[in-house]
């Protein structure tokens, strides 16, 4: 699993989790929020573009941010594409929290961030995607409070 930096370019997720791990290191009497979204864009009708970010926020003095995308042939409904938004940040969320509990550090806050929201065609499926990031024992974020998903992740779908 590869994550790009805008800093230091491609990175694997055991160097993605280190560099948070030296940021957060760097001052470590702050509040910290780990934070991960999905994305996507349909292109042409042909495939979509799925981007999850992954973002460590310094609450309140700013953050870093790491990113990934993958190319998927395009997918009918705009169900089947929040859902499987939901599962990559799933994913990738499960993968860091195993090397959080590894590395001592399993009380950082875990937010998955959804591009869904009470305006819009995504409201109906709101109940099923928080219950869904819930019930994997994550806080769930949506439209207007998902940055993750709808800002830093959105911003590289394009």
């Amino acid at each position: 699993m590869i994550f790009q930096s805008p800093t230091r370019g491609k990175m694997t997720l055991e160097e993605t989790f280190q560099e948070i791990i030296a940021y957060i290191k760097e001052q470590p009497g702050e509040q910290y929020k780990l934070i991960i979204g999905t994305d996507s864009q349909a292109h042409y009708g042909e495939e979509v573009n799925f981007v999850t970010a992954i973002i460590i926020h310094r609450v309140g003095k700013g953050g870093r941010y790491f990113y990934r995308s993958e190319k998927h042939h395009f997918l009918q409904t705009l169900r089947q594409r929040i859902f499987y938004e939901t599962s990559l940040s799933l994913d990738v969320a499960g993968r860091f929290s195993s090397l959080l509990s590894k590395n001592g550090f399993s009380q950082l806050n875990v937010e998955i961030h959804m591009d869904v929201g009470i305006r819009g065609d995504t409201r109906e499926l709101i109940r099923e995607m928080v219950g869904m990031v819930a019930g994997s024992g994550y806080d769930a974020r949506i439209k207007p409070d998902s940055y993750g998903a709808s800002k830093v992740a959105d911003k590289y779908t394009k």
